[in-house]
């Protein structure tokens, strides 16, 4: 049976905005405050999910989550009017206001960690919406996550969501920005690589600035909720001393597909190891001999700081019809130096990349989201691809009326004072109001 990746991206919302909420997240951070476009970042999301569309690789649209979250703001204690609660907000705690109205939600690649059905023991494809819980914007995200892709993979039959992981320390989960599932070909069975940036065990290695996400505690319920299993997966920590560097998630700094690993040198702690341990599991489920390229970048080639600025790692890697790789990068790749020389490279190097293309994602690479985060990875037999929900794949029609949709609803800029604006929540609510006709989704936001 034949397997595709499926690229399924977060939509842009309509209040997409640099409100500089991530700790560690430097980009993020060196935005805060500054005007935002979301209809620039809408359109040059979309743009990038019909380039794959014409690429000939399955494409679909996670659709945005409905904001602002004033239930929020009610359990924290403001009352009142829709426009009383935003006004006091704003006075009182801008912060809060500005969580309730985060976008993050684009990041589709933190939406959760999925498991292949060729890789788990009961042969079906499994969801865990992370629990995304270090950061409080990102906290609301999990349940909705959660219905989100129950609708858009409502079939039993093939399709097995789990509950977020417990909102504990304990169990920090930041989805699939930590995964990677390497393969000879999709339909084969693969080797899962679940990233942690913390144990919670006193004498565990720590970064001293930033905060570490994600918890081998809860790398390990993944692997036993969706039934794999130490042959065919392995858990390793983030490097410390890179998080501090602003590498909050491992896609910041390693991307794999298929039979090719690109990481740098300063990835994981105690790297020359774990790379031994993948090439060793590789071996095993491989029979075929099928090779396993792994490209090692050096600090001397590019360096940690440079790595963050430029989000190479955060390409995406594409296998094209003829068998070849394609690198999607961020357009800040072409215009660093360092960047650029490396990825040169690589296109030199005996390995299946051979070509390159650049992308202008600059709405979200200034909130710290390259090509990578914007996408959750489904990797689909031809029957599952069947049994999800049609209404979301990307077709010409579609990306058309998305196009119209976008340029009708979306504000050009949104900065801090527009999030006062009651008139910014009917502008939302209106506009995915329409999304869900568009989409065929009726009744996926409840308007209250």
């Amino acid at each position: 049976m034949r397997y595709q990746e499926l690229n399924l991206d977060g939509l842009v919302s309509p209040c997409h905005n640099y409100a500089g909420l991530s700790p560690g997240n430097l980009a993020s951070e060196d935005h805060r405050g500054q005007d935002a476009s979301p209809k620039q970042a809408a359109l040059q999301g979309l743009e990038k999910m019909w380039r794959l569309h014409q690429l000939g690789i399955p494409q679909a649209v996670m659709p945005p989550q409905l904001r602002p979250r004033l239930e929020m703001l009610r359990t924290l204690g403001f009352s009142g009017s829709n426009t009383q609660l935003i006004d006091a907000a704003a006075r009182q705690a801008p912060e809060l206001l500005a969580a309730c109205y985060s976008a993050s939600s684009m990041w589709a690649a933190n939406s959760a960690t999925v498991t292949c059905s060729a890789d788990s023991n009961d042969h079906k494809l499994h969801f865990t919406p992370a629990n995304l819980l270090f950061n409080l914007h990102r906290s609301l995200e999990a349940q909705e996550s959660n219905r989100i892709l129950k609708r858009i993979f409502g079939n039993s039959e093939f399709f097995v969501h789990h509950p977020p992981l417990p909102a504990s320390i304990e169990f920090g989960d930041e989805g699939a920005a930590n995964h990677t599932r390497l393969c000879a070909d999709h339909y084969q069975p693969g080797l899962t690589l679940l990233t942690y940036g913390y144990q919670q065990q006193p004498d565990s290695l720590k970064p001293s600035l930033f905060p570490a996400r994600h918890s081998l505690q809860a790398t390990e319920a993944i692997i036993r909720a969706h039934q794999l299993g130490p042959h065919n997966s392995l858990s390793m920590q983030q490097l410390p001393a890179s998080i501090d560097r602003g590498v909050f998630h491992n896609d910041v700094i390693a991307v794999g597909h298929r039979n090719l690993l690109l990481l740098h040198e300063e990835a994981w702690l105690n790297q020359a190891h774990s790379l031994d341990q993948i090439q060793r599991c590789w071996e095993r489920l491989t029979p075929d001999n099928t090779p396993l390229y792994i490209e090692q970048v050096s600090r001397r080639d590019l360096n940690v700081e440079d790595t963050v600025k430029s989000y190479l790692f955060n390409s995406q890697l594409l296998t094209l019809s003829s068998g070849e790789m394609l690198l999607l990068a961020p357009l800040e790749c072409q215009e660093q130096d360092a960047a650029r020389a490396v990825i040169e490279k690589l296109l030199v190097s005996y390995n299946p990349l051979t070509q390159v293309e650049f992308m202008d994602l600059r709405q979200s690479m200034n909130n710290g989201g390259g090509p990578a985060c914007l996408r959750l990875r489904v990797p689909l037999s031809d029957t599952e691809l069947a049994a999800m929900h049609q209404g979301v794949l990307l077709t010409p029609a579609l990306y058309q009326a998305l196009q119209r949709w976008i340029n009708h609803h979306y504000r050009d800029q949104l900065g801090p004072e527009d999030l006062r604006d009651p008139a910014l929540i009917d502008e939302i609510h209106n506009a995915l109001g329409v999304l869900e006709q568009i989409l065929d989704l009726p009744g996926l936001y409840n308007f209250v």
